[in-house]
C-alpha cells in the first residue's frame, strides 16, 4: 500500500533540487511588523510555500523567531547551523534596519541569541557578517531593512541603515544574485512572498535573474507609481482635489505624494486585494522609498511641486470637465428614433431587388 502523503506535499517536485532553508533576522531595528504582514500574504500564502502546495518549488523550511514554533537555543540552532555550511542552499531574509554597532565604547544596539562561546549576544552586524557570505540569496523585507526606514532618520542616535548600506549596493551572493529589496512599513505581503517565491523558482533553476531596478527593488512590482494605479487618478487629471479626509477626490492637497512614489498598493490592495492607503482614504508617506521618512516629511502637507502642478491642474482640469460635460450630457441619452408609433425614425431604407 502506498504510504499517505499529507494534502499540499502531493505536488511534482524536482528531483535534483535539495531543500531550501530561509533563515529569518528579526533581531534588527524594527517592530517584527513585516513576519506579521506576511501572514495576509495569499499570492502565494505563507503556507502553500512552506506546505508544498506550488508545483516545482523544493521543499522548503522556515525559520523565522516570530512564526516558528521552535523557541530559544532550539530556534538559534538552525542560525549556527547555517553559519557552519550544514543548512545548504539557505536564503537570508533580513528584517529590522541594521545599527552601527562600531559608535560606541560597550553595550550593543540588536542582538538575537548568544554565542555558545562566549555567551554573550550575537549583534546583528556580526550575524550578517557570518550568515550573508553563504546565503544563496538574501533579502531585506520591509523599509527599515531596505533603507534604515524609521530607525535612520536624521538625528538617530544608533546611525542604522539598510542592508545594501551595510553589505554595499554592489554586494552579491555566492550564487552571483544581488541583494533584494522588498521595501513598504510593512512590506506588502503579497509583495514579499511573490519575491520570495520567484527565489525560490531561481533557486530550482526554473526562472531567470530576478529582474531589478537600481534601488535593487523587484522591478515589475515598483515600476509604477501609486498615482499610475490610484483609483483618485482621474480627480487629479480634472483638478478635483480634496480639501477634507472623507472626500473620494484627489489626496495630494492633503499630503499625498502618490504621484512621485513607487508603490503598488492601490493596484494590488493590501489583503486580498482590499485596502492600501489611497483605497482606504489615507494619503501616501513614500514609505517605500530610499528617503523615507526625512524627505517626505511633514506628511500633512502638500507636497513641494504639489501647488503648482496641483494648480495647473486645476486649471486645465476645469477645461476639461466643463467639455466632458458636455458630451456626458449627450451621450446620457437616447437616440431619438427609438421610440413608440407607427413611423420608423432610424434611418432605415429599404431596398428594392
Amino acid at each position: 500500500m502506498a504510504e499517505a502523503v499529507p494534502y499540499g506535499r502531493r505536488t511534482q517536485r524536482p528531483l535534483d533540487v535539495p531543500d531550501v532553508h530561509i533563515v529569518w533576522i528579526t533581531g534588527g531595528l524594527g517592530c517584527d511588523g513585516d513576519s506579521v504582514a506576511v501572514t495576509a500574504a495569499t499570492q502565494p500564502s505563507i503556507e502553500d510555500v512552506i506546505l508544498g502546495a506550488i508545483p516545482g518549488l523544493p521543499r522548503v523550511h522556515l525559520y523565522n523567531p516570530v512564526l516558528s514554533y521552535e523557541v530559544g537555543e532550539e530556534l538559534m540552532s538552525y542560525w549556527h547551523r547555517a553559519e557552519r555550511g550544514e543548512l545548504e542552499p539557505f536564503v537570508m531574509v533580513m528584517e529590522g534596519s541594521i545599527p552601527n554597532e562600531s559608535i560606541k565604547r560597550e553595550g550593543y544596539w540588536a542582538a538575537q541569541g548568544n554565542d555558545p562561546a562566549t555567551g554573550e549576544p550575537i549583534t546583528i552586524p556580526q550575524w550578517i557578517d557570518r550568515l550573508a557570505p553563504k546565503a544563496t540569496a538574501v533579502v531585506a523585507a520591509g523599509t527599515c531593512a531596505t533603507y534604515g526606514g524609521i530607525h535612520a532618520m536624521q538625528g538617530n542616535p544608533t546611525g542604522a541603515m539598510g542592508l545594501a548600506d551595510y553589505l554595499g549596493w554592489n554586494w552579491k551572493s555566492k550564487a552571483g544574485i544581488p541583494i533584494v529589496n522588498v521595501p513598504g512599513c510593512p512590506v506588502q505581503p503579497d509583495n514579499f512572498m511573490e519575491t520570495l517565491l520567484y527565489l525560490l523558482y531561481q533557486v530550482a533553476g526554473l526562472a531567470p535573474m530576478i529582474p531589478l531596478d537600481d534601488q535593487l527593488r523587484p522591478r515589475w512590482l515598483f515600476e509604477r507609481t501609486v498615482h499610475e494605479g490610484c483609483d483618485r487618478a482621474g480627480y487629479y487629471e480634472q483638478g478635483q482635489f480634496a480639501t477634507e479626509y472623507g472626500s473620494p477626490q484627489c489626496l495630494v492637497k492633503l499630503g499625498c505624494w502618490g504621484p512621485v512614489v513607487n508603490c503598488n498598493v492601490p493596484k494590488r490592495g493590501w489583503m486580498a486585494g482590499l485596502g492600501g492607503c489611497p483605497n482606504v482614504g489615507g494619503i501616501c508617506i513614500g514609505c517605500t522609498m530610499p528617503g523615507f521618512p526625512d524627505k517626505f516629511m511633514p506628511f500633512m502637507d502638500e507636497p513641494p511641486g504639489g501647488k503648482l502642478s496641483s494648480g495647473v491642474s486645476s486649471v486645465y482640469g476645469g477645461l476639461i470637465r466643463a467639455l466632458r460635460g458636455l458630451t456626458n450630457e449627450t451621450v446620457n441619452k437616447e437616440p431619438r428614433w427609438r421610440h413608440r408609433g407607427s413611423t420608423l425614425t432610424t434611418g432605415y431604407q429599404p431596398r428594392s431587388y
